[in-house]
């Protein structure tokens, strides 16, 4: 009985440990890790009440595949389309001055959406190693439609 459940244990930590996760940042911890070391950025845009976000989140960026593929080449950032977070880019402040809090559904557009000229949610940005906008990703996405979007061979 010992050595059943010792396996189990064993078993059970293996997958614990090959189970990958993104670790997700802001857009400003983005940017000063890039000045450290450089390296593309891969945004998720979303909403609170975006159906394909939940999915997109749930389907796709839980697949561990995609969680090592943007882990290992990207820091990812999420970032609420309709959030009350200020974003630093490129000497400007972008900020969401029509926010309000406690409000259900949809919220005021953040200003850094107007500027990413985000057409619909969910949308994924990728940003070259310099800050520059390389590629809009729009809708949602199962792993292998993002990786054939991300251009992965």
């Amino acid at each position: 009985m010992k050595k059943i459940l010792l396996a189990l244990f064993i078993g059970l930590g293996t997958l614990a440990v090959q189970a990958q996760e993104i670790k997700w940042m802001t857009m400003d911890e983005a940017l000063a890790a890039q000045k450290k070391k450089a390296k593309p950025i891969f945004m998720d845009v979303y909403t609170d009440w975006c159906g394909p976000c939940k999915m997109l989140d749930k389907n796709t960026f839980q697949d561990p595949a995609v969680a090592k593929y943007i882990s290992e080449n990207y820091y990812a950032v999420k970032f609420n389309a309709e959030g009350k977070s200020d974003i630093m880019f490129k000497g400007k402040k972008y900020s969401n001055p029509g926010f309000v809090e406690g409000r259900k559904g949809r919220n005021a557009v953040h200003e850094f959406t107007v500027f990413l000229q985000v057409q619909g949610y969910p949308s994924m940005i990728v940003f070259d190693k310099k800050g520059n906008i390389e590629n809009t990703i729009v809708g949602y996405h199962t792993p292998d439609q993002l990786f054939g979007a991300l251009n992965k061979k």
